[in-house]
Order: C-alpha cells, then structure tokens, then sequence
C-alpha cells in the first residue's frame, strides 16, 4: 500500500466534537426500540446475517459467531457522504463511505449470535443510524456467498438528501480525504483502515485501491515530502 500507517499519522489533529447537526433530529429510545423490534420481526427468526464492507470489519459492535466473504451485486463503495462531524468537521467537511447503487461490492458477511439478538440490533442502530433522516438507509439485501444467497441487513446503503455527492473523480475525493479530520479521527485514517482490512480479508476494491493511492500523493505533496523521504 502506498498510504502508510507514517502518513495517516500526517491527517491526524486534534478536532472538537460540534455536537449534533442542528437540523437533523436524533432518534429517541423509545423510536430506537421500535426500529430494533422492527428489523428483529422482518429476521423472521433465520439467521440474522450483516453485510460489513467498510468499519464494521474492522470495528464491529455486535457479537459474531461466524463470517464469510460475500457479493452485493448492484452496490458499489462510494465517498458520497458529506459528513461535518466525526472524521470531518465544518471547516474542513469529509466524506463518508457507503453503498451506492450500481456495479458490485466484494465484503464480509457477519452472522449475530441468537442470544440477546435485540439488543445488538440496538447496538448497531445506535452506532449506524442515529437520526430519524438516516434511518431509510437501512435494508435487507440479498448477498451472494460460495454456498449461496443470503438475506443481510446493511447500512448506509442508498442514501438520499442534500448531503450526498455522488460520482464524484476520485482525484476530487483524495483531496477531501487527504485533508478531513474530525474528533474521531481523519478520512485518510478511515481509508487505510478499510483497504487494510479489507486485503487481510482476501478482498482487494479497485476504485479503494487507486484511492489509497492518490491519497497518499496528496499527503505527500501537502507536507512536501516525497517518496524517497517517506521510505527512510
């Protein structure tokens, strides 16, 4: 990989959280209960299977008994969410990975213990949604694996509204990336991660590839450095 643990470390800076965004409207517990009872009903009691294709390989908040790669065929990765909080901030907004429509997406499927099954739905809403806006980016998909489909749930997927920025080059998205950061750490940390994982997984995306590559130029050029420097 051309983007280094040594320039992640470059995007990173102390950020302060901003709190929530004024016009979106946080999910109440009792409206958190409703949707995680919800998607329990809609499991139908088979195995309830999540489909991870970005920080939920590498920081999943639920209690998984078994993965495998799998296919969501019709989704692809996209930098397409604006994003003024977390790993952006409204001096420097970033952009957010999700699921767009069209092309394929190679990820990792996640099979939740039965036990207390409602409560890491909980868990995962909390962490994935948040607000009442973000809560249609929520599906059921289905995802090809060696042995078959399987029906997942999945995040961010399809998401809507004045926020999203859609085919966007990727050089345009390398620079955001390169310079985003927010109080839970940078874009360009966030990518590293994802690509980093994604390769112990046996799963190498195209598109996160080239970016991780470009990303790392743009890091390069910010600081002046160049490679030679870079590899000392």
């Amino acid at each position: 990989m051309a983007l280094t643990n040594e320039l992640v470390s470059l995007s990173l800076r102390p950020e302060l959280d901003p709190g929530p965004e004024q016009h979106r409207t946080p999910l109440s517990e009792m409206e958190v209960e409703m949707f995680a009872r919800r998607l329990l009903q809609e499991s139908d009691g088979a195995p309830l299977w999540v489909f991870a294709y970005g920080s939920l390989i590498w920081k999943p908040d639920f209690d998984a008994v078994e993965w495998q790669r799998g296919a969501a065929r019709g989704w692809h990765r996209s930098f397409c969410l604006k994003m003024t909080r977390w790993r952006g901030s409204r001096a420097q907004p970033g952009l957010m990975m999700a699921l767009d429509r069209g092309g394929r997406c190679n990820g990792i499927l996640f099979r939740l213990a039965d036990d207390d099954r409602l409560g890491q739905i909980r868990r995962l809403i909390r962490r994935e949604v948040g607000t009442i806006e973000d809560a249609a980016t929520v599906r059921w998909i289905p995802v090809k694996t060696a042995q078959g489909y399987v029906r997942a749930l999945v995040f961010w997927a399809g998401p809507k509204g004045e926020r999203v920025s859609r085919r966007l080059p990727l050089e345009t998205v390398a620079r955001v990336l390169a310079r985003a950061c927010g109080h839970m750490g940078s874009c360009a940390e966030y990518l590293y991660l994802t690509v980093n994982h994604l390769e112990e997984r046996g799963i190498r995306d195209r598109n996160l590839w080239r970016l991780q590559e470009l990303v790392a130029a743009e890091l390069l050029s910010i600081h002046g450095l160049n490679e030679v420097t870079q590899s000392r």
